[in-house]
């Protein structure tokens, strides 16, 4: 397993980085909580999760342990691939999500595009234990960055939404110096 990739930046969009370590660029697939965390910054390090399937290795990268962990406890729900886990960490950052199974607040966990009721319902009942024997404190690795409506349209269009309905939410609940972060969480509670 890949626990970590420590190199030079490459390339960064919303949906992936590219991290080029002793001359062999890694294709990483984020989170949209992890681009925030990116800064402009030429040297990164992120933590990572490789995914074996039949057809394809994928590597998974994130800005703290805590969100690793989380998306390991996701991904062993049944009902819920790596993609969807990415999905859930994009809208809600780990803490909240941790907060959600321990409260079994099913809204807020189904109010992400994608997971329906009784799927809310699974990952509270399965991840309920495993949660409570977590620590979801997060150390950041990367600092913060502002980015723009491209890159929050980019992503949105990543996650598998309409464009032109993508573009009105951005629209909607676009404010002066907001994040990306805080763009699509917004336009994903209007979507």
């Amino acid at each position: 397993m890949i626990a970590h990739l420590n190199g030079r930046l490459v390339e960064k969009t919303p949906t992936h980085l590219v991290v080029e370590c002793a001359g062999v660029g890694y294709f990483v697939k984020i989170s949209l909580n992890t681009y925030s965390k990116i800064g402009p910054e030429e040297n990164i390090k992120i933590l990572t999760q490789l995914q074996v399937r039949e057809d394809a290795h994928i590597l998974y990268g994130f800005h703290s342990e805590s969100e690793r962990t989380m998306f390991n406890h996701l991904i062993s729900v049944s009902g819920i691939g790596a993609n969807t886990a990415i999905l859930m960490l994009s809208s809600l950052i780990s803490e909240e999500i941790a907060t959600a199974i321990l409260s079994e607040n099913v809204g807020l966990i189904q109010s992400i595009k994608g997971i329906g009721a009784k799927t809310a319902q699974r990952v509270i009942l399965d991840l309920k234990d495993k949660v409570a024997k977590s620590d979801f404190g997060s150390q950041n690795i990367f600092a913060p960055n502002n980015t723009n409506q491209n890159d929050a349209l980019t992503a949105l269009l990543a996650l598998g939404f309409d464009k032109k309905k993508a573009e009105k939410a951005i629209e909607k609940v676009s404010k002066e110096n907001q994040t990306v972060e805080q763009m699509i969480k917004e336009a994903l509670k209007v979507l």
